[in-house]
């Protein structure tokens, strides 16, 4: 292995917060960011330790999330150690085994009810002076937007912005802020819901945690960009969401039409925004897997712009650009 630096000093730190030098530790996964993650085991005990290297990762809003989440009872890692000089955590381990991994069309009911109970529970977190988090507002939707003509339009395809994009993004953002703003884990889907044998999902990766639209998160897990289902199976688990919600007092007293139109236009600017990240994870970034998520992404977008008329020219655009690409390759 070449000389890996910052897993020496990991290794140096380690016996001082687990009390032995008796462990074994192994790569547990990477994420879109910086940061590794690492499996350390002493006998039958494991940890995570989070690699968050401090010139590029703080760790800071990691620590503050999970102890927010942790104290109201979300089912998110226990921060054992931190060591903020080097940016690294030491972490509960919530084991090997993704949404990703587990999900089949006999556990998918299951294991969604689950991830939407936790969901709730989150939503459900008061907006205080306990936490102060970003909040997803006007300036931030539309620079994620700004991904898609940047990266996925002009370096992707290389084709010219369409000039009706301003109105289109502005639709979007409209809807994303009429809605009830609530605790937006903002990756809530199946690589960051682990499958534990207590209380699952576990929830990982909520670091960019935000103050924002209802629908956000429930769109991000049910119309995921690594796994699919069928509409019939996701106008289910809406109706499902939507009945809990509103017995919570989550939502106002709006029609489930109108739940599901915030629903459809949140997952538009979400897909929207993941095909600028998807190609600049791959053209700045280096990381050329994600280029394999995009049709998926892509079909989502497709399928929303052609169902709403206020979006026809993003679909006759898509549909256009799917025609030209098809006749070069």
């Amino acid at each position: 292995m070449h000389n890996d630096h910052r897993l020496e000093l990991i290794n140096e730190w380690l016996p001082t917060v687990i009390g032995t030098t008796d462990f074994t530790i192994n790569s547990a996964s990477s994420d879109a960011s910086f940061r590794r993650y690492f499996r350390v085991r002493v006998e039958d005990k494991t940890w995570i330790v989070m690699d968050a290297p401090p010139t590029q990762e703080d760790i800071s809003p990691f620590i503050t999330i999970a102890t927010f989440l942790y104290q109201h009872n979300i089912h998110v890692p226990k921060v054992d150690a931190v060591n903020h000089e080097s940016g690294f955590l030491l972490l509960s381990d919530f084991g090997p085994h993704s949404y990703l991994d587990e999900l089949t069309e006999s556990s998918a009911d299951t294991m969604y009810q689950s991830a939407i109970a936790s969901l709730l529970q989150i939503q459900q977190c008061p907006l205080n002076n306990e936490i102060k988090l970003p909040v997803y507002d006007h300036s931030l939707l539309q620079r994620e937007l700004m991904l898609f003509p940047d990266w996925y339009l002009s370096r992707h395809l290389q084709t010219a912005v369409p000039d009706f994009l301003p109105n289109t993004f502005e639709l979007l953002v409209n809807n994303a802020l009429e809605q009830p703003q609530v605790l937006v884990h903002r990756d809530y889907h199946s690589r960051n819901l682990m499958h534990t044998t207590h209380n699952s999902p576990g929830i990982i990766d909520f670091q960019d945690a935000v103050v924002g639209p209802i629908t956000y998160d429930l769109v991000s897990l049910l119309r995921d960009c690594y796994i699919s289902w069928p509409q019939a199976t996701i106008e289910k688990w809406i109706q499902n969401y939507f009945n809990q919600a509103q017995k919570l007092a989550l939502l106002p007293a709006i029609s489930i039409e109108q739940f599901t139109k915030w629903f459809d236009l949140m997952g538009l600017q979400r897909h929207i925004k993941v095909l600028g990240i998807f190609s600049r994870l791959n053209y700045r970034d280096n990381k050329a897997n994600y280029l394999n998520d995009l049709p998926l992404t892509l079909h989502y977008v497709q399928l929303i712009s052609a169902k709403y008329p206020e979006f026809s020219e993003l679909s006759d655009f898509l549909e256009q650009q799917s025609h030209t690409t098809a006749a070069s390759s």
